[in-house]
């Protein structure tokens, strides 16, 4: 067997050169040199941010905005601006605004915002606590079948609100 070797090694040495370069030729020659580079682009990132404006401001709401940059002041003055009797001074109006950011304006003199249960929409009832969005739509869907409510203890009449809940709430919602 080292006979062999010693007498077609340098042949097969020379058939593996052979096809080295064959494979080397045939790569190049498949080549698109005709093409265009590849041009890679990087995207900006999306300017969009959503946050929530409720309290002592004229229009409380979800906004939803295409820009970058925004501050909490930018926020306020798309919700229509502090109200009369907003304490602006507790609110950092030059913090940046993130998207989902949740801004409450509390009223001036310590007495906290009312939500009024006959006016407020269902994503304004679950900033209060222990109600969420089924519980949220209960209530909006009572008062579309029965009208507003008289009083705030008649939230009890709601499924899901039981005496619990609503001492948790009856400081902190209206009907006026």
């Amino acid at each position: 067997m080292a006979d062999s070797f010693r007498r077609y090694g340098a042949v097969v040495v020379v058939i593996l050169v052979l096809v080295i370069v064959a494979g080397g030729v045939l790569l190049l020659y498949r080549q698109p040199w005709d093409r265009p580079a590849l041009e890679i682009v990087m995207a900006q990132p999306s300017c969009r941010v959503t946050f929530c404006v409720y309290g002592e401001v004229e229009n409380p709401g979800i906004y939803r905005l295409e820009e970058c940059g925004l501050c909490i002041e930018d926020a306020i003055d798309v919700a229509g601006g502090f109200t009369s009797h907003a304490d602006d001074g507790s609110v950092s109006l030059d913090a940046d605004l993130q998207n989902g950011d949740v801004i409450h304006v509390p009223s001036r003199g310590g007495v906290p915002q009312r939500v009024n249960i006959n006016t407020a929409g269902a994503w304004l009832l679950e900033a209060l606590p222990g109600v969420g969005p089924t519980l949220a739509e209960r209530v909006v869907d009572h008062r579309d079948e029965n009208g507003p409510f008289g009083t705030t203890d008649e939230l009890m009449m709601v499924e899901g609100i039981g005496e619990a809940t609503y001492q948790g709430l009856k400081d902190l919602v209206t009907v006026d």
